[in-house]
């Protein structure tokens, strides 16, 4: 076990200890966020602000931009979602998880190809186009723009997003060096499989609480 611990900690030999700190609380309240998401509880959203504006700082630091990219829309995304999750149907009901329509899915298509344009054009003007990791990381933040964006209107298909990014992103962030990080995004994908079938189990339902 010690070898294990030597082992995580030595991927950080030389990195400002802030930087670490910074990193595990954003870890902790980001692993919050999508278990609260799961529940289909309105915490998700302050919770993940809190997560997504610490990365934004540190993934700034490291140069990663297309990751920076993402939780700064993340940021964003998660004012918006607040707002549409607290909207009502009717006195004592507020919106239900429901599927894409035929709009949905044009605007996600459109939204995808927008974000690869996007961060091809920064990495570009940044020259980061210098590894690997860099075309791997703008198709991984096309995808957590769309799951972002669907989890916000409340589209079940938000997971299968959540699913597909978070997978490639384990060993793409164990790769970078971000241990703790690929830790997270490995128990995303466990906690995204759960959550896909618990608002399965709640389509079409409009909740009476969004705390639960």
């Amino acid at each position: 076990m010690n070898h294990i611990f030597d082992w995580i900690f030595a991927q950080y030999d030389g990195v400002a200890t802030h930087l670490v700190t910074l990193e595990i609380i954003a870890v902790f309240f980001g692993f919050l966020s999508v278990w609260f998401s799961k529940r289909e509880n309105i915490l998700v959203y302050p919770t993940g602000i809190i997560s997504t504006a610490i990365f934004v700082y540190i993934l700034l630091v490291y140069g990663l931009l297309g990751d920076m990219l993402i939780n700064a829309y993340y940021f964003a995304m998660s004012i918006y979602g607040w707002y549409v999750w607290t909207r009502k149907v009717d006195d004592s009901h507020y919106i239900p998880i429901t599927k894409m329509d035929a709009l949905d899915k044009k605007w996600g298509i459109l939204l995808f190809v927008a974000t690869i344009i996007l961060v091809a054009l920064v990495y570009t003007t940044f020259e980061k186009f210098n590894s690997w990791t860099a075309y791997v990381d703008t198709v991984t933040t096309a995808i957590f723009f769309v799951g972002m964006w669907l989890m916000a209107k409340k589209k079940l298909e938000n997971w299968t997003f959540w699913i597909i990014g978070d997978i490639i992103s384990v060993p793409l962030y164990l790769y970078k060096g971000l241990v703790f990080s690929s830790l997270q995004y490995f128990l995303f994908t466990i906690i995204a499989i759960y959550g896909y079938m618990a608002w399965k189990k709640n389509l079409n339902k409009s909740p009476q609480t969004l705390l639960k």
